[in-house]
């Protein structure tokens, strides 16, 4: 595979599309085995171990995170949390084709809704991206909440 801007492009796209649609498994095969997801709980936070997060989960945790949403026994899930991405086109911070490495920056606003009540958060996500034999996977993804240090209610799904 050739990654290029576009290359990197689609996938941001196709990565929220995944999410919209709830096809959290098809989005676990996305994930290098060693990634994490983090969302910082503060501005401009640096460090995600000895700092709380809003969120900080590797793979297990990611992976149990889409078995509560699907199980059948999630009653907090019933009906189900939707959500909507609306990306920005997503900027490409760095191309590395000798290391097949790659970093994006993408701006949104994430809806998740359930029920009657919608939650409307302003994000940057920002992925590292990594070449493993021809197909692009998230090595890490930060997800920066604008008014981070804000009372949320539970954030159910993924931004």
């Amino acid at each position: 595979m050739t990654v290029t801007t576009d290359t990197l492009i689609d996938f941001i796209y196709d990565e929220a599309r995944m999410l919209d649609e709830g096809r959290y498994d098809e989005w676990l095969s996305l994930w290098q085995p060693d990634g994490i997801y983090w969302m910082p709980l503060e501005y401009n936070q640096q460090d995600a171990v000895n700092m709380t997060s809003l969120m900080h989960e590797d793979l297990f945790m990611l992976k149990l995170r889409i078995e509560r949403l699907n199980g059948a026994r999630t009653f907090s899930q019933k009906p189900k949390s939707r959500c909507h991405h609306v990306i920005q086109r997503p900027f490409v911070d760095k191309i590395d084709h000798e290391t097949g490495t790659y970093e994006t920056k993408t701006f949104m606003h994430y809806v998740e809704t359930r029920l009657d009540e919608q939650q409307l958060l302003a994000l940057t996500a920002r992925h590292e991206l990594v070449l493993v034999d021809g197909e692009l996977k998230i090595a890490n993804k930060r997800v920066d909440i604008l008014n981070c240090d804000a009372a949320f209610r539970n954030i159910q799904l993924l931004p």
